[in-house]
């Protein structure tokens, strides 16, 4: 009999003691990991047959917070039962970690079956006589969250937040990261300039969309990942939905790429019994993807300091450009032309470094990828795409950053290095200068479109 791990063999402890039948452990297969949590699958054998739990934990080199706003994921244990006796669809909490467990946070839920992987969700065909009720069912969940009575325990667990002070601790999570991004510091200052009227404040999930719904075909099974959960402006959950990011390339259908914001809305007020100011759900969008541009920064930086060594963190962080470009699109729209991209075989070496790194791209596509399974397999297509980057750097950078550099100097009047210059216009932007100025949103228009035609150039918002 092979030894268990000491990972399997605590579960095991853990599910004797809290399962009742319990026998074995049959496997624990990690998942696919998310933002800065662990999932991971357990198959279990009892008395009656076989069952399946998951367990969540918070990844093991994750030494502090890697979103701005996370909570813990006791507290979100917590949540998720007190969620349950709302009547939100939710998986049962079955045991949460304690310190000698010696497994870190987290907690054991039921497995719950269903669709998670929001590309399947807007295009699986088995859920496609599904689809059209998902925007309306999302619409009544929500607005069972929100309902949720605000009582002394929730204020004690979560914080309390206003939509300057949430827009103003996410811009200083930013602004600790050191890095010049020119479009989120005019995106902080638009929403500042644009804040909702007061509204009633409610419990917020924080991270409501395609890609944390558990969905079937008979549609939402279940909603997870509640460690974004705060006590805010109910509107954010509803804006966060509709985020361009989380349409998985159906920009035609605004609320998670399967419906519509119509539907969305005629569901969350049949249970509110009140009408949905609009212009508050356009600027929680624009939230939303403030928010998001910034959060796949510091997750990268958690990558650059050590933190969460993985081939994903750095990737996630040039998916700032996807976000910041959305923002582009809803507050300063307009025309792009970029350079034209330069092809593989311009250069004098043979082969040219793009061209080596499209040897390696192959190898990782045709030979890793296409033979592993899992984990394995997803891993080597991140790196893929991380390659693909750095080849696109290669050919574009330089296009893109002389351009970049004569608009700066046009804009601000200086001679200076192109690095400095981004730093002038930030700081500017964090002090005076007005959102208004004459060639401002040409500039950031174009250069994250720039970023974005290196970063992710297939990206459903692309110019």
């Amino acid at each position: 009999m092979t030894r268990l791990e000491p990972l399997e063999g605590r579960l095991s402890s853990i599910l004797k003691t809290e399962v009742s039948g319990f026998q074995t452990l049959v496997e624990c297969k990690q998942l696919t990991a998310g933002a800065s949590q662990e999932t991971y699958a357990l198959r279990t054998i009892h008395t009656d047959g076989e069952k399946k739990f998951a367990l969540r934990r918070a990844q093991s080199m994750l030494e502090q917070e890697a979103l701005p706003g996370q909570t813990t994921l006791a507290a979100e244990a917590y949540l998720l039962q007190l969620a349950q006796q709302s009547g939100v669809p939710v998986p049962n909490v079955i045991y949460i970690l304690q310190p000698h467990d010696h497994l870190g946070e987290g907690y054991l839920m039921e497995w719950l079956e269903g669709e998670t992987l929001g590309q399947r969700i807007v295009r699986a065909p088995a859920l496609a006589e599904v689809r059209p009720q998902l925007a309306r069912q999302c619409g009544e969940i929500l607005a069972c969250i929100h309902a949720i009575p605000i009582d002394e325990s929730l204020t004690a667990l979560l914080p309390s937040v206003t939509p300057a002070t949430l827009i103003n601790e996410t811009w200083d999570a930013y602004k600790d990261l050191n890095i010049p991004e020119p479009m989120i510091d005019f995106t902080a200052r638009w929403l500042l300039d644009h804040l909702p009227k007061s509204a009633p404040l409610t419990l917020v999930h924080g991270d409501f969309r395609n890609g944390n719904l558990m969905i079937d075909h008979r549609g939402v099974q279940g909603v997870l990942d509640w460690e974004l959960a705060q006590i805010g402006n109910p509107m954010r959950d509803l804006g966060w939905l509709c985020v361009n990011s989380w349409r998985f390339g159906r920009s035609d259908l605004p609320v998670g790429g399967f419906g519509t914001v119509d539907d969305l809305l005629a569901g969350y007020e049949s249970i509110t019994g009140s009408a949905v100011h609009r212009p508050d759900l356009a600027f929680w969008q624009v939230f939303g993807s403030f928010w998001w541009s910034i959060t796949t920064l510091c997750m990268a930086s958690t990558w650059r300091t050590g933190e969460t060594p993985s081939v994903e963190r750095p990737v996630i962080g040039r998916r700032s450009s996807e976000a910041q470009m959305d923002c582009v699109n809803l507050i300063i729209p307009g025309r792009v032309e970029l350079p034209t991209a330069k092809n593989l075989d311009q250069g004098q070496q043979l082969p040219m470094p793009a061209e080596l790194l499209e040897g390696v791209r192959v190898f990782l596509t045709e030979d890793i990828a296409a033979q592993a399974h899992g984990r394995p397999a997803f891993l080597a297509k991140v790196a893929n795409n991380a390659l693909g980057i750095a080849q696109r750097e290669l050919l574009q950078g330089p296009q893109l950053a002389t351009a970049e550099h004569r608009r700066l100097q046009a804009l601000l009047g200086g001679s200076e290095a192109l690095s400095i210059l981004r730093w002038t216009l930030v700081n500017a932007l964090r002090e005076h200068l007005a959102l208004d100025t004459p060639g401002l949103a040409e500039h950031l228009r174009h250069t994250v479109a720039g970023r974005l035609a290196v970063d992710q150039p297939g990206y459903h918002s692309a110019p």
